[in-house]
């Protein structure tokens, strides 16, 4: 049976025989994937997501949809791209198959990556693209996702003039996007899976003296090794934590440390991102009381959530709360300076946010980090994360929350 954290800690702190019993890390080739049964999104509801923007094109009138590689593409046509001077993107028109823009020696790709009816028009090094997609456009109104460059947009006005308005699609866009479908929801619970299961490796595999960089690895490889894709590891530690984002100064545990983490990872393109607070050792009064306020921060958060409240509602709700603990008011310090939590999905941050002036009404299928952090410079800083979903029952956790300072998991 393993001994208390607390007592090997303070063993391994003294010097004493104690340390030798703290248990040997466990490597990161015995975990065991999580996501071997992941099920990616069907062409058939790619199709759907296609026939859905083209139908409110046609409400507004407009001729097409242009979507530059991003998330936006990938959420369409199933092509995942990076962005690069090298221009790849999809035009949806009003009506008819999806018309694919790529540089011809990256044609075999994009055509394998193809999930829905679509037409790939390649061009050449010494060609245009901006032609190219001039001369495949009908005439009309053209709308554009926000994902795309300035120069794209440039370009096509200068080739076109004033024959060819062109608008903002993110309307549209996130009309499609904003309620997460059942299998969305279940890439992103597995994503989740992965991400906690990982964390509660490396908080088992701590040991004195190791530095942010060293942890992030562990998390890295232990997130590769249960299934994540392209996991993001941020580890903060002792004063560090009292940057949401994090600090350039190396920082490395010690007894009595603050370990915060905030990490995610992919699985089939959908995204997790939890965050976990914990002492290195014996926690203070001082930092239990916050965790525990933080924690009652993310309860407050499911207990606003309602469908039909605007979103803004719940970051309202739990800063109000924590302003009659004596924390600073209007997102300042020390207290909880960004907003209570953001959209999740393809991308770790997206429409809608909650935040105090986002007014968009909760929907059944929205989905949303939980993370009422409370930060004080030169001291600590506490977060706790969680994602849910919304139903029309109320919200469902992709994870529980955590159930003390002690056990974080």
């Amino acid at each position: 049976m393993q001994i208390s954290r607390r007592t090997a800690l303070l063993g391994a702190v003294a010097g004493t025989a104690a340390a030798t019993t703290l248990a040997a890390p466990v490597p990161t080739h015995k975990l065991s994937s999580l996501t071997v049964d992941a099920k990616p999104i069907t062409a058939q509801e790619r199709n759907a997501r296609i026939a859905k923007v083209q139908a409110l094109l046609r409400q507004k009138q407009w001729t097409a949809l242009l979507v530059e590689s991003g998330s936006t593409l990938d959420y369409f046509t199933g092509i995942h791209w990076w962005q690069s001077e090298r221009i790849t993107a999809a035009i949806i028109p009003a009506q008819g198959p999806v018309l694919i823009v790529t540089p011809f020696f990256e044609e075999p790709s994009i055509r394998e990556m193809l999930q829905v009816e679509g037409v790939v028009h390649p061009w050449k090094e010494d060609e245009s693209p901006f032609e190219l997609i001039n001369r495949l456009l009908s005439p009309g109104t053209l709308a554009v996702d926000a994902g795309v460059r300035f120069f794209i947009i440039d370009a096509l006005n200068r080739i076109s003039g004033a024959q060819r308005p062109v608008v903002s699609g993110s309307e549209l866009v996130r009309a499609c996007r904003l309620i997460k479908s059942p299998a969305e929801i279940a890439l992103m619970q597995l994503a989740n899976d992965v991400t906690l299961a990982a964390m509660h490796h490396v908080h088992d595999n701590l040991r004195l003296g190791m530095a942010m960089t060293e942890i992030e690895k562990l998390m890295d490889a232990a997130t590769h090794a249960l299934g994540g894709q392209t996991p993001f590891s941020l580890v903060l530690l002792n004063e560090a934590s009292a940057f949401p984002h994090g600090s350039r100064l190396p920082q490395k545990i010690r007894q009595g440390s603050v370990v915060l983490m905030d990490c995610g990872c992919f699985v089939h393109g959908y995204e997790s991102d939890i965050s976990r607070t914990w002492v290195f050792g014996q926690p203070t009064a001082r930092q239990r009381e916050i965790w525990n306020t933080v924690k009652q921060g993310q309860e407050l958060t499911l207990a606003t959530a309602k469908i039909g409240v605007p979103v803004g509602t719940i970051d309202k709700t739990v800063r109000a709360f924590y302003e009659q603990k004596g924390w600073a008011r209007d997102y300042g310090l020390p207290g909880l300076s960004h907003r209570t939590g953001h959209g999740i999905g393809l991308d770790v941050h997206e429409d809608p946010y909650l935040v105090r002036n986002d007014t968009t009404p909760l929907q059944a299928g929205m989905c949303f980090s939980d993370e009422p952090g409370i930060y004080i410079p030169g001291e600590f800083g506490i977060r706790l994360e969680d994602c849910w979903h919304m139903t029309e029952a109320g919200p469902k956790l992709f994870t529980g929350l955590a159930p003390s300072i002690e056990n974080p998991f």
